[in-house]
């Protein structure tokens, strides 16, 4: 993959020296201020930030964690050298799932689309955007037309938050450092298809990850986010996992990795 090719798709992170990767916050949004306090102290000139995904669902506080990467990105982006495509959020499972609960009108069954998404943690979404569960199974009993209206309600309530649906529109399927180095992903890569032929392998595919056993697509490494197990910050010779539970009763984790992707530095909240 060409740099800045499919570039509505695709991060592509130039002239970094490391690049800090963050796993999944779920609505952890003190656990992601302790985090961000110490990258800050930690941070280096040349470094570049990539979020990996699934900032909403299961915690309790998903708009303090939006909040907190808007203030977190302002901060970063004052540093000299800094450009906006320096900082890549990723979109992650949680994500994906809301863009997929905005159309979910479309879905031939949507009630038992909305089951699925229940039972993998979209009911935190809901309730910090002032719905719930119950609302939304209300609208869905009245048919297509309801359930037009709620989800037209549920984005104008998220569009309200400034900065909120920021983040959602920029959301990236995947990363690479601008000479091939890195590729950064949410879950899981088929490594038998090339990076833009994977559709919902990224969040999705989580059981392909454990299957790269040589250099993938040519890079060092590839890093990931979720970790369906929660297995914490593991290492082969060419992946680097970084679930540590966040949102599970776990910590948040963040390693900076440098492009012959070994992991620099690697810090976690308490």
């Amino acid at each position: 993959m060409k740099p800045n090719a499919h570039s509505e798709k695709f991060g592509c992170i130039s002239a970094a020296q490391r690049v800090w990767a963050v796993s999944c916050i779920h609505g952890e949004a003190a656990k992601l201020r302790e985090l961000h306090e110490v990258m800050e102290r930690r941070w280096q000139s040349g470094d570049r930030l990539v979020y990996l995904g699934n900032y909403i669902g299961h915690g309790s506080d998903i708009k303090g964690v939006f909040n907190e990467l808007l203030r977190f990105r302002t901060d970063r982006l004052s540093q000299p050298g800094m450009i906006p495509e320096d900082i890549v959020f990723l979109r992650g499972a949680q994500e994906e799932m809301l863009r997929k609960l905005m159309q979910i009108q479309l879905a031939s069954d949507p009630s038992g689309v909305f089951d699925w998404m229940i039972e993998h943690g979209i009911e935190e979404t809901l309730q910090a955007y002032d719905s719930s569960e119950q609302e939304a199974r209300g609208y869905l009993r009245e048919g297509i037309l309801a359930t037009t209206r709620w989800t037209g309600r549920l984005r104008d309530t998220i569009q309200s938050h400034p900065g909120h649906n920021d983040i959602l529109i920029s959301l990236r399927r995947a990363a690479y450092t601008s000479n091939g180095e890195l590729l950064f992903v949410h879950a899981g890569i088929d490594p038998s298809r090339p990076v833009t032929e994977q559709t919902d392998t990224f969040w999705w595919g989580s059981g392909y990850f454990d299957k790269i056993g040589e250099p993938y697509s040519g890079f060092k490494r590839v890093i990931r986010g979720f970790d369906r197990s929660h297995g914490g910050v593991l290492e082969t010779a060419h992946t680097i996992s970084l679930d540590s539970g966040c949102g599970f009763d776990g910590p948040l984790s963040a390693a900076c990795i440098t492009l012959d992707g070994e992991i620099d530095d690697l810090i976690a909240s308490s």
